[in-house]
């Protein structure tokens, strides 16, 4: 009987179309994938894939054999998993990508209080402002927003990303504050500039009546970075379009304000990534859960909402 490791290595090299790709999604080498393989067309008798130094594509027999197994493979794979679930605990590295400025304020910190649930899963966390490839770079899951979901990733939506106006009492203080969105065109900006398009980023707000206004602050200050436009904006340097969980302490705090607080700009959900498998790690899936949970006991997602003001 074959061993589960050499059939899913099959599914997956298929899936993945090559030997890397499949070890990077099963945490495992190419050499072991290609192994695995091997040992398995051994024992059927069959060559499953034309091999050349390229790419992997696959035999008749090959095509045949993925239609047979597939769909009973996660069958497999979920019934040994509920088999085993109670007596294994989570482990193993867990490897997540995350923005800078909203993973290090609003993740990090959930990190004593998880581990302390799990100490058998490391961490191995990759804080950057892109959207990473989740099966081809091998991570267990992203949390972000703007994500494109490709092929076999899903999303859970955590909290809305809405972009308020917001600037330090003492650059406010002696001015006639804006009363709508182009009133903010008046004052000094602290304007982004994004590394995919070279571009000012342009946003058009909203309130709750459905009216939509742009909002063009002058181009005083361009940084690339929320984290250096939040900061700037502490510095009293001007008004900056942000998203409310990269200013949400210093709101609280006092030391910045919110201008035109009945408009805003939605800019999608936040939501964490990860593989759609039947069968997801136990590390992947308690990360999820807890992070979840979080935000709904924080009530996250009410706080925020630029759309409430």
């Amino acid at each position: 009987m074959e061993t589960l490791a050499n059939l899913e290595s099959f599914v997956r090299s298929a899936e993945q179309g090559g030997f890397s790709g499949a070890a990077r999604r099963l945490g495992l080498t190419p050499a072991a994938i290609s192994r695995n393989v091997a040992m398995l067309e051994r024992n059927l008798g069959i060559r499953l894939f034309h091999r050349s130094t390229r790419k992997l594509t696959l035999t008749e027999d090959g095509e045949r054999f993925l239609t047979a197994i597939r769909d009973n493979l996660e069958g497999l794979q979920a019934a040994i998993a509920e088999a085993g679930g109670e007596r294994r605990e989570p482990a193993g590295v867990l490897k997540v990508s995350l923005s800078p400025t909203f993973g290090t304020d609003h993740i990090l910190p959930l990190l004593p209080d998880f581990l302390k649930s799990y100490p058998g899963i490391q961490i191995d966390w990759q804080f950057d402002n892109r959207q990473v490839d989740l099966v081809a770079e091998g991570f267990d899951a992203a949390i972000g927003g703007g994500f494109e979901l490709s092929p076999g990733i899903v999303s859970r939506v955590l909290a809305p990303a809405h972009i308020i106006a917001v600037a330090s009492p003492a650059y406010v203080a002696g001015r006639t504050l804006p009363l709508d969105p182009a009133g903010l065109g008046e004052l000094d900006g602290i304007v982004m500039r994004s590394d995919r398009t070279g571009r000012i980023r342009q946003w058009m707000m909203r309130n709750a009546a459905g009216e939509e206004m742009a909002a063009a602050p002058k181009e005083t200050i361009v940084v690339n970075d929320p984290a250096a436009m939040c900061r700037a904006a502490l510095l009293g340097l001007g008004v900056t379009l942000i998203a409310v969980p990269d200013v949400l302490p210093h709101l609280e705090s006092g030391a910045l304000i919110r201008l035109v607080p009945k408009w805003y700009a939605d800019a999608g959900p936040i939501s964490v990534y990860y593989a759609s498998r039947t069968l997801l790690p136990a590390k992947t899936r308690v990360f999820i859960d807890f992070v979840a949970d979080h935000f709904k006991r924080q009530r996250l997602a009410e706080r925020f909402a630029g759309s409430l003001g």
